[in-house]
This record gives C-alpha cells, structure tokens and sequence, in this order.
C-alpha cells in the first residue's frame, strides 16, 4: 500500500488530523491506523464528555489557542451532526478562601481567553445556578457544554470513509523507516510506503516516536482516572457542571459533578498512578510498563516532589473518601450515593526533571510529526489540533 498520508491512531485526534488534512488536499490516498479492534478506545471514549470552554489554560499557549477555537468548532459539528450536545454551562467553586487567589487567576486567564459571559458570582447565586452547591464565590462558565465523544468519532470515521479513507482497525505498527522522501511503516507483516506519518497514538505516543528513530524529550506516564455515577434523588437536582478551583500545581482539575447528555451524573475524576497504560478496572498491572517507569529518571523526580498529593490521590480510591472529596463541593454527598462507574487513562507526558508537561507537544522530524502529549482538553480541541497539524505537515508552522 502507498499513499500521501499515515495517521497512527484511531482517536479524535488521529481522525481530526485526517478530516484536516483531506480539506487541505481533497482526493489524497490517507489510512488511519488503529491497533485496537475499535475506534476511540482509550483516552477519546473514556471521559467526562466536557467541551472545555478554554477557561483554565496559560494565555498565548497551544492549549489556549486551540481549546477556545476547538470548542466552538466541536458545537458546530455535533450539531450539524445532529450528535447529542449540551451547551449547559459550568460553575468552578471556591470552598475556601485561601482558594480566591486561584479563582481569580482563572477568572485573569479566561478573560485573557476571550470567554464570553464569564463572570464572578457569590453564594447565593451559586445555589440558584447549581442548588446542591455551596462556596464562597464561584466562576460561571456558559460557554462549557457536554457531547458524546464516541459518537463524535464514529461520525468522524464515517465521514472520512466517504471521501475514501481507509481506517484498518486492529492493526498495531511494529516498525517505522524514515527516508529523505517516504516514510515506511510495517503493519501485519506488510512494509507501506507513505509521503508523510502523523503519530497521534496517546499512550503509546512515546513509543510510536522511539520506533521511528525519535528520542523524545518526555515520557508518558499514565495516570488512572476513576469515575463514579452519583444516585438517588440527589443526581436529579445537579444541573449541570460543578468544578472544584484546581490545585496550579497539576494539570488535573479534580473530582467534579458533570451531567452527562444521557441524563447521568459521573463524579470524578481522581488522578491516581495507574500500574500499566491501560491498566482499566480489572485488568492486571503491566510489567513492562513498569519496568520502564522504573528507568525513567523523570518519574522518580516526579515521584519524589509529590508524596502528600499522590497519597491523596490513592486513598481516594476508597469510595468514603472519594464521597468526602465530592462533598466539599456537595455537601448532601454521602458513599451509598456513589455507584462504580467506569475508569480511563490519562496519558500524562513527564519530562526528564519530573515535571509534569502542561501544554500540548507536537514536534516535527523529518517527514513524521508526533503527537507526544494531549491530554485534556484534548478532545475538546481536537478538530483544531487537526487544522494545527495539517499545518505543520505543510510546513507553516511548528
């Protein structure tokens, strides 16, 4: 097989990448290659769902850049996709008051970010907006909203078929050569020749690069994020979205309340080492992800510089002190409330000093571009992390 284009990785991502590059060049031979048997299997199917408004990210950063442009291009395609949406807004809570600095550090970035209709707002109308919450002065978010990612990337898939993609599904590389004017991949045993490769394999995204020769300068480390459902007459009342004020120090956002568009409620979620890269409830730990953990400098420094807060992490495993990490944002919470819901994997990159990469990496080398970390609001700007590398192939920007 030959052609213009090789996207490893069937995620949104991967397909976003895809659909742009298409537009760019109508008519261009692409394949999508996906190990696993389904699309969307990991990081694209397995999260909260949110379309982030851009509200948390450094100004002038790739993340900034493309979460705010992402958002409004994912609500103009689900709804001229007529896929499930909510444009149903979201409140980012402060308990405490050693938590108003950082609230208005948000509310500085958002502004930054050219939110519209962001504004701060005080305990009483913190229960107007969300009844069940409570703080002292809350973010109100209109623009942040839910959708159904799955669906999303199957009407991705859909639509790339009809322009004569392929998308082999089950078909994991297991070796790339790189020449001054073809990239060749070995899929099954057969060697395909393309002009260009795009790596946009999340958790093996590291991997991916070192088998085309690239030593990246970070390693994914993947962090486990478990979800409950929250029952009973309490899960009727939330509205919509309610988010703890993050801690600036990480790049998660913390256990939160988020109305799906099928009507559930998920709690969550935690941010807690997971012992392998799909390491999903259930499935055993990975001995050589570990193992190549363990010789990776970056995660002990990373290790090492967050005890308190990895415990943290751990011990919210236990469904009682996941309920009392729910509760400060919901005080009616309690355990029974709480029901298993399903986990995901969050493929964190970690440079060689242990610190945990907050914006989104995107590197070229020769005729390859590799995706090495875009984590969330990954799907969130999906479609235009996929216009931002059909530029990079092309050459205009980096």
């Amino acid at each position: 097989m030959t052609g213009e284009l090789a996207v490893v990785g069937g995620g949104l991502i991967g397909l976003a990448t895809a659909r742009a590059y298409l537009e760019e060049r109508p008519g261009a031979d692409v394949v999508v290659f996906e190990k696993e048997p389904r699309l969307a299997t990991h990081q694209s199917g397995n999260n909260s769902g949110v379309i982030h408004s851009g509200l948390y990210y450094r100004p002038g950063s790739l993340k900034a850049e493309l979460a705010v442009a992402g958002a409004e291009e994912m609500y103009r395609f689900v709804e001229e996709e007529q896929i499930p949406f909510d444009r149903s807004g979201k409140l980012v809570v402060a308990v405490t008051e050693r938590e108003l600095p950082a609230l208005e550090e948000l509310e500085r970035r958002g502004n930054a970010n050219g939110l519209i209709g962001l504004r701060r707002i005080g305990p009483e109308e913190i229960t107007e907006i969300e009844p069940t919450a409570t703080g002292i002065a809350a973010l109100h978010v209109p623009d942040a909203g839910v959708t159904d990612y799955v669906a999303v990337a199957e009407r991705l898939a859909a639509r790339l078929q009809e322009q004569d993609v392929v998308i082999r599904r089950g078909s994991p590389l297991t070796a790339i050569r790189e020449t001054s004017d073809h990239v060749e991949v070995v899929v099954g045993g057969e060697t395909h020749r393309f002009r260009n490769l795009v790596n946009c394999a999340g958790l093996h995204s590291d991997r991916i690069a070192a088998l085309g020769g690239i030593r990246p300068e970070v390693r994914i480390v993947p962090f486990r994020g478990e979800y409950f459902t929250l029952t009973g007459p309490l899960a009727e009342r939330v509205r919509a979205s309610i988010y703890p004020v993050p801690d600036p120090r990480y790049p998660f956002l913390g256990v939160h309340f988020t109305r799906a568009v099928d009507g559930s409620v998920h709690v969550g979620p935690n941010a807690v080492l997971a012992l392998g890269r799909e390491q999903y409830r259930g499935r055993p730990p990975s001995l050589r992800d570990l193992w190549e953990m363990a010789r990776f400098g970056g995660f002990w420094r990373l290790a090492a510089a967050n005890v308190p807060a990895g415990a943290r992490e751990m011990a919210s495993r236990w469904r009682r002190l996941y309920a009392r990490q729910a509760r400060r944002l919901v005080p009616g919470v309690r355990a029974g409330h709480l029901a298993r819901g399903r986990a995901g994997i969050r493929a964190q990159a970690v440079d060689r000093y242990g610190k945990l990469v907050d914006d989104f990496v995107i590197e070229r080398s020769g005729r390859s571009v590799h995706v090495l970390n875009a984590p969330s609001p990954g799907a969130t700007a999906s479609l235009a992390i996929g216009r931002h590398i059909a530029k990079v192939i092309a050459g205009g920007t980096r």
